[in-house]
């Protein structure tokens, strides 16, 4: 795809709001070529191009897991503790990008209301969806696809639903109905 085309196409599916889930819901019968890695050549291999070489071998790859069990002793062990997580998180953020915290506190429920009402705001028809479509990064809720749109050299197939919870959580108002 020529530069200017793909331009042209990347501002085309943003101005449509209505993200990768709209794409589907239109109907579409073949992935618009944005969705496309570009071909790879053996000089220009990268971790962020990874996904397009056939060669790749797949490694069982294990999630690190922060476990905050005993953060909150004020004692030496609960030092201790924290010291050692913090040490935990910044290497599984150095090394993976990412993490999963066991032990936090938050019950169950809770989780899964918020899974559901992140299932319910994505499966809204697009109107409701596109008042909270964003790519201002001042915004404290918004919603889009591919925050690096027009950056990558292919777009995900994937829709987020951001809130900025710190320092200052939005308000109930600010919130989607069915996040709230």
């Amino acid at each position: 795809m020529v530069g200017s085309d793909r331009a042209k196409e990347l501002k085309a599916f943003d101005d449509t709001k209505a993200g990768v889930k709209g794409l589907v819901d239109s109907g579409i019968v073949h992935i618009p070529e944005i969705f496309f890695t570009p071909a790879v050549t053996e000089n220009e291999f990268s971790t962020e191009n990874l996904d397009s070489c056939s060669d790749v071998v797949h490694v069982n790859i294990q999630i690190p897991i922060i476990d905050l069990e005993g953060i909150n002793g004020d004692d030496f062990r609960g030092r201790r503790r924290r010291r050692i997580v913090v040490e935990e998180v910044g290497e599984a953020c150095k090394k993976w990008g990412f993490f999963q915290v066991v032990n936090h506190g938050v019950p169950q429920h809770v989780m899964d209301e918020m899974i559901s009402g992140v299932k319910s705001f994505h499966e809204q028809p697009n109107e409701i969806k596109m008042g909270f479509y964003s790519r201002d990064n001042l915004k404290k809720v918004k919603f889009n696809s591919n925050f690096d749109l027009y950056q990558s050299k292919a777009a995900n197939w994937r829709d987020t639903l951001a809130c900025v919870m710190a320092p200052n959580p939005p308000t109930n108002d600010e919130l989607p109905e069915s996040c709230r």
